[in-house]
């Protein structure tokens, strides 16, 4: 497999030492429960306000030596204060409230008034409330729902110093950035399935010998409707129609999200499966002998990376300290807490991801506008047409 720059990569060498990660937990759209997110005792002192790395890093050996990051720190942002009202889509599980804890923590005049929605939620609430919105900001686990409430023109343009850490893909027009990502992935079972079973394209699956006898998918579950998405997106809707039918006709297995999928794998009641990159991370952190591993496909659906993010809504009075606080989401020391409490992809240069994962430059997701995730409704009625929902 090659990345975007043409260079080749392992497709299998992704999970090495994943299975110390212990008590490392990992964020998802599904409300699972996650690990311990306290901050580290022996962490570098934060005297005069400043913010360190293991203030804000997860614990456990997975993110042993991890030092010398790069990107913006806190110390370096303007302070936080004031009341910064934020609409939460998602919230990580709680993971997000922690990270508002720790900035509150470092900043005693900062006072965030979190509300708590889901992310489809979120964004019909600010859309009903239009204008008369008390948010300032939009923190969402879905570049759909942010979309959503930026085609409504709710949001406000970010300025140049907020999105310029972060790839172009994940500032569409400025209405919102990434501050954290998610790939698509397939997990394998490695004791009936290597790498190069596994076809580097999604839609060559149906066709496979190898893996569409024994797959599993969470049709349910709104990471697998992107997903849906960005495929009709890319390859139009008859063919998507196709590719649908075809894996059902293949018999492939339904179950109600991906951590289940991937649990299915480890267990060897499923050879394959389609799921976010960081459930298989968290099934090997509590199982490190399960024969377990990811591989990922080029080019396209099965390939997205999609996004949670922050928006500025355009009605807030509180722009300055609004902008501030997302600078804040995209510091080093937040891209850390998301890298090693979450396992997502780092938004910024300078923070790797965690467990061997291949950064974001060597895979090579597809070419498709985020912001377009959020057109879901035909995907429901084509989905709901071959009876998948």
């Amino acid at each position: 497999m090659t990345d975007r720059d043409g260079r080749s990569f392992d497709r299998r060498r992704f999970l090495a030492g994943v299975g110390a990660a212990g008590a490392a937990g990992l964020a998802g759209c599904s409300g699972l429960p996650f690990g311990d997110s306290s901050p580290s005792d022996d962490g570098e002192s934060t005297e005069n306000g400043s913010a360190a790395f293991d203030e804000f890093r997860g614990s456990g050996p997975l993110v042993e030596g991890r030092s010398d990051l790069g990107g913006t720190r806190i110390e370096d942002l303007p302070e936080l204060s004031g009341e910064l009202v934020i609409y939460l889509g998602g919230g990580e599980g709680g993971l997000y409230r922690d990270l508002l804890d720790r900035l509150r923590q470092i900043y005693p005049d900062f006072e965030p008034v979190a509300r708590d929605y889901g992310t489809a939620e979120g964004a019909n609430t600010i859309i009903s409330e239009s204008e008369a919105s008390p948010a300032d900001v939009f923190w969402s686990v879905d570049a759909g729902s942010l979309s959503a409430v930026a085609g409504e023109g709710l949001t406000a343009q970010l300025p140049s110093e907020v999105v310029e850490p972060v790839p172009s893909e994940f500032h569409p027009d400025d209405q919102w950035v990434g501050t954290a990502g998610r790939a698509r992935a397939v997990p394998y079972n490695t004791e009936k399935l290597s790498a190069d079973d596994v076809p580097d394209s999604v839609m060559d699956f149906p066709d496979s010998e190898a893996v569409a006898s024994s797959i599993g998918w969470a049709p349910t579950y709104g990471a697998f409707q992107a997903f849906v998405t960005a495929m009709r997106l890319i390859e139009g809707e008859d063919a998507t129609r196709q590719w649908l039918r075809e894996m059902v006709d293949a018999g492939a297995s339904q179950y109600n999200n991906e951590f289940l999928v991937s649990n299915a794998v480890a267990d060897g009641e499923l050879d394959t499966g389609f799921a976010n990159h960081y459930y298989a991370l968290r099934v090997q952190a509590s199982r490190p002998d399960a024969p377990l591993d990811l591989a990922f496909t080029s080019g396209d659906a099965g390939a997205l990376i999609n996004t949670a993010g922050a928006a500025v809504l355009s009605a807030s009075d509180n722009g300055d300290l609004a902008n501030n606080f997302v600078r804040h989401l995209l510091s080093s020391e937040a891209q850390e807490f998301f890298a090693t409490h979450t396992y997502a992809y780092p938004m910024v240069s300078g923070i790797p991801p965690v467990g061997g994962l291949p950064t974001i430059d060597e895979l090579n997701p597809p070419e498709i506008d985020l912001s377009k995730l959020s057109e879901i409704q035909p995907t429901l009625e084509l989905m709901r047409e071959v009876g998948v929902l």
